[in-house]
């Protein structure tokens, strides 16, 4: 391994360190990481299973992919308002007078999100056991699943980060990303498609919510697949690499 690779490994492990050190110092943001999932699970669960027809599908099983889906990306609102607090704080500014690699800052970040995000998920999963969840896929259908669930969280994680970058105002980063916690409802997330209006309908099919949930919720449920799963990858590696290219020039403009 170059000298290169493995300063670049170095720096982003300590940067990441000190955005998990921020979260941990941030009770409110801790408690709503841990409590809002645990909630919106017992809420969607228990209240609108009653009134929600969802086929064959316990209203559970059908709701986890959208539910996780949601909270990962609320609670990366607190990773783009972490972002805009050190490119507004100065905090950049001491970064500047440092040998590392400009890259190391947005890695941190979205790795302290992916920590979070790890976190939010598994609540969500552990309470919809309690609610009567039972996964129905084979091992290598859930090592899938929680494969892409990696990959959905690297990609929501690193919209935040650039949603930081972008913002002028602390306040500002977490409107931007609003309408990442939207996008779930306006998916096959909470209810099917089929059941919504034409122009609704439309755009639910066409955002990369709906094909994400569907691969999700047929390798938890072991249901067929189809080409949902190539459509999911295809949308998170896309999101992955051009959301990481556009933040790292946009970092390279505003610290130059």
């Amino acid at each position: 391994m170059s000298r290169h690779i493995t300063r670049l490994i170095h720096d982003s492990w300590i940067l990441f360190k000190r955005s998990v050190r921020i979260a941990l110092r941030n009770p409110e943001a801790l408690t709503q990481a841990t409590i809002t999932p645990f909630f919106l699970m017992f809420l969607f669960g228990n209240v609108f299973g009653n009134i929600v027809s969802v086929g064959d599908f316990n209203y559970i099983d059908f709701i986890i992919p959208g539910i996780i889906l949601q909270s990962v990306a609320q609670a990366s609102m607190y990773s783009a308002v972490n972002v805009s607090s050190d490119m507004t704080g100065g905090m950049i500014d001491r970064f500047r007078s440092m040998p590392i690699a400009k890259s190391t800052v947005l890695i941190g970040h979205a790795g302290a999100s992916m920590v979070r995000n790890t976190i939010t998920t598994v609540i969500i999963i552990g309470t919809a056991f309690l609610l009567g969840f039972r996964p129905q896929g084979d091992v290598v259908e859930l090592l899938m699943a929680g494969g892409l669930l990696i990959l959905i969280m690297a990609a929501i994680s690193l919209i935040a980060v650039l949603c930081g970058l972008l913002a002028k105002t602390s306040e500002g980063a977490g409107g931007l990303m609003f309408p990442l916690f939207i996008l779930p409802f306006i998916s096959s997330g909470f209810a099917p498609t089929e059941t919504m209006s034409r122009s609704v309908r439309w755009f639910a099919e066409i955002q990369p919510m709906s094909p994400i949930i569907d691969a999700l919720r047929a390798l938890l449920m072991g249901l067929p697949l189809g080409n949902t799963l190539w459509v999911a990858l295809a949308w998170c590696m896309g999101i992955i690499v051009v959301t990481f290219v556009i933040a790292a020039q946009v970092y390279a403009r505003k610290v130059s």
